[in-house]
């Protein structure tokens, strides 16, 4: 009997040109129990976010694909709800308002519900699946969201044993990171980098420049 497969892809932000080639080269099969799991960070600095977030509503048809918020997404919700923050444009965000604003684009309410609905993690019998990481010596439960979506050097460099692998992206390495209990997939895709795709259970990375 063939082993489930669990595919999970780092920060795409607005690469869809990526995201594609992702696809293509995934040989993603739901109808074989295949998990496809997205880590957040679907939107800003890239050009073409619109794009990314129509194709992952496409693919969220499936119960077999599962997508997680990530901060950049609860910054949009929180900007189209009326929020000012700081940090808005120094994160990228005007990337994203430029291309829905462009063409046939719109903020349609599929649009707005799928982000609204995005998940902030999945765990499964030997992975958890979050978007920035998760705070050391807290169980699951009570983990928050700022965490999950914001944390770095307090999850990046804490040994604590979660009892289950964390897959995470949000800070960006150049190669993914692999260590006791962590794999990273961010890999600076909007910075030059590749995109990251990990095969669970063989930790068999697939990268797409």
């Amino acid at each position: 009997m063939t082993q489930q497969r669990i595919i999970a892809v780092g920060d795409i932000h607005g690469c869809y040109s990526k995201l594609k080639k992702m696809l293509g080269r995934l040989q993603w099969s739901p109808d074989s129990g295949d998990l496809l799991i997205f880590l957040g960070d679907y939107i800003d600095r890239g050009p073409q976010s619109y794009d990314v977030v129509e194709t992952l509503i496409e693919l969220s048809a499936s119960p077999r694909v599962i997508c997680l918020m990530g901060n950049h997404e609860r910054m949009f919700l929180d900007f189209i709800s009326g929020q000012t923050l700081p940090s808005l444009y120094a994160n990228g965000i005007a990337a994203t308002v430029r291309d829905y604003c462009s063409g046939d684009h719109e903020m349609s309410e599929t649009h707005l519900t799928f982000l609204r609905n995005l998940k902030l993690y999945h765990e499964t019998e030997h992975h958890i699946f979050v978007h920035a990481g998760l705070a050391p010596g807290r169980p699951l439960a009570e983990q928050t969201p700022h965490d999950m979506l914001w944390i770095r050097e307090k999850f990046l460099q804490s040994d604590h044993d979660f009892g289950k692998t964390i897959v995470f992206g949000h800070t960006p390495f150049r190669e993914p990171v692999v260590s006791p209990g962590r794999i990273g997939l961010d890999t600076g895709a909007v910075y030059g980098g590749s995109l990251t795709a990990v095969i669970l259970p063989e930790e068999r990375f697939i990268y797409v420049d």
